[in-house]
């Protein structure tokens, strides 16, 4: 293991408005260290880097913790499913590639995992539903609980399981799972919702298309589940295929497992949830350069936060942005620090100068704290986080956690260590990504764990 430090390289002074998104104003400062607390990064060992499959932000997860062993998993040069554990606090990796291989050409096939609430680690991988690779549900689990050895594939409810995309595990707090996966294309798809239970080990469909693009849109979700076991959903909608056709931010939550849903004023949904139906969180025009898959984070009062980026009306360039609920209204704040403009017209994956970005909080004294986890060409296309020390004086000071580049790198973290501990640890890798699902020529590059720990000062 080695260790790097932080450094202040830019500080952005923010003012928040409930009426319309806050301006930032970047300047320069001095730049000395400004928060010592170390980083440390962590070797497991090389995987594919031709593209960014391994490093895509709707992998939920790539890095999960159980107890006291943290799990990951990836694809090797030779396109195999490779699982790794440890111990935490340990940098010696038990490393064993699967019978699986998936579809590496296309990165939208990751890998997804989640440990239950018995220890055993459940995988879904190599799926997209769109173009030339059509596979129906992939998905297995452990053979014992903390081991490493896969099951062979098996069903879960049997139903709308032949054009998934996007699966995606989350853990209730009583230790049951749930998986989120998309049925149909882009441009047209609906969201479905399947549950595990400890007690029966068995999966049952809870939801199909309780978000309905009604055949001419499909959502893009994200999702953060709270202490309590509150669901917390947001979405955007997308027209077509098209990446510039994505628009507005949405929401809504379930304190039932996802049975019944109600908007944030505790308005129960009628099912499904549609384009004229649904609670607008930010309406955002189509062309606005609007992120879709992004994050979302609850604080210890239940509060949630969605981060994402779009380009405001009359600005400069795309610009990341934190919306969270307070008295009943959302709010807006954008950072406003980037300067260098780009577009998301077209298909497929896509090589984007600034990744999509994952929010976490944490309490800092009686402050609500928050930090937004991106990698942006501006910064040399590092590891870095812009960080508010009270959200209620959202002043946002960015830090770089990578002294090299990480080239087309999208954060992923290990959410269920964050939840228990306040621990970040981020899956890193140097990838790279071409438009359209193109690859490049690129030797395997090595996989690592980043760990850090906010401030508490």
């Amino acid at each position: 293991m080695y260790k790097l430090f932080l450094y202040t390289a830019f500080a952005c002074v923010c003012f928040v408005s409930t009426i319309k998104p806050s301006l930032c104003q970047t300047k320069k400062q001095i730049e000395k260290p400004q928060n010592k607390s170390a980083i440390t990064i962590t070797p497991i060992a090389k995987g594919w880097a031709n593209n960014s499959i391994n490093v895509v932000p709707y992998r939920k997860n790539s890095l999960v913790t159980f107890k006291n062993t943290q799990y990951t998993a990836y694809y090797d040069s030779a396109h195999y499913v490779v699982l790794a554990k440890r111990k935490l606090n340990t940098s010696v990796w038990e490393i064993v590639r699967t019978q699986y291989q998936g579809d590496v050409d296309d990165a939208h096939n990751s890998i997804s995992i989640m440990i239950d609430g018995d220890g055993y680690l459940h995988l879904s991988w190599d799926h997209h539903s769109y173009g030339k690779h059509l596979t129906g549900l992939n998905y297995c689990k452990s053979v014992a609980a903390g081991s490493l050895k896969l099951s062979d594939r098996i069903s879960m409810s049997g139903l709308h399981e032949d054009k998934v995309t996007y699966p995606e595990f989350y853990k209730l707090p009583n230790g049951d799972l749930l998986f989120f996966f998309r049925d149909g294309e882009s441009g047209n798809g609906n969201v479905i919702l399947n549950s595990y239970s400890l007690k029966t080990k068995k999966w049952t469909q809870v939801q199909h298309a309780f978000i309905d693009g009604e055949n001419l849109r499909n959502p893009y979700w994200q999702i953060a589940i709270s202490k309590s076991g509150v669901i917390h959903l947001s979405w955007t909608w997308r027209e077509t295929p098209d990446a510039a056709s994505n628009h507005d931010i949405c929401y809504a939550k379930s304190s039932d497992g996802g049975v019944t849903w109600t908007k944030s004023n505790d308005e129960k949904y009628v099912l499904p949830i549609k384009q004229s139906t649904a609670e607008y969180v930010k309406r955002i025009p189509r062309n606005s350069e609007l992120i879709n898959q992004t994050s979302m984070s609850i604080d210890d009062a239940g509060t949630p936060y969605i981060s994402t980026y779009w380009k405001e009306n009359g600005s400069i360039a795309p610009q990341y942005h934190l919306i969270y609920l307070k008295n009943n209204q959302w709010i807006s704040l954008n950072l406003g620090f980037r300067q260098r403009n780009f577009s998301l017209s077209g298909g497929g994956t896509k090589g984007i100068p600034i990744s999509r970005p994952q929010v976490i909080t944490w309490k800092t004294k009686q402050r609500v704290s928050a930090g937004i986890v991106f990698r942006d060409e501006e910064r040399g296309n590092k590891v870095s986080i812009a960080i508010c020390k009270d959200i209620e004086n959202p002043r946002w000071d960015c830090l770089d956690l990578s002294t090299k580049g990480v080239g087309l790198w999208e954060p992923t973290y290990d959410s269920e260590l964050w939840g228990s501990k306040g621990m970040l640890h981020l899956f890193l890798q140097k990838v790279e990504q071409k438009d359209n699902d193109g690859k490049v020529s690129l030797a395997s590059q090595m996989i690592s764990v980043l760990e850090w720990r906010p401030s508490s000062n």
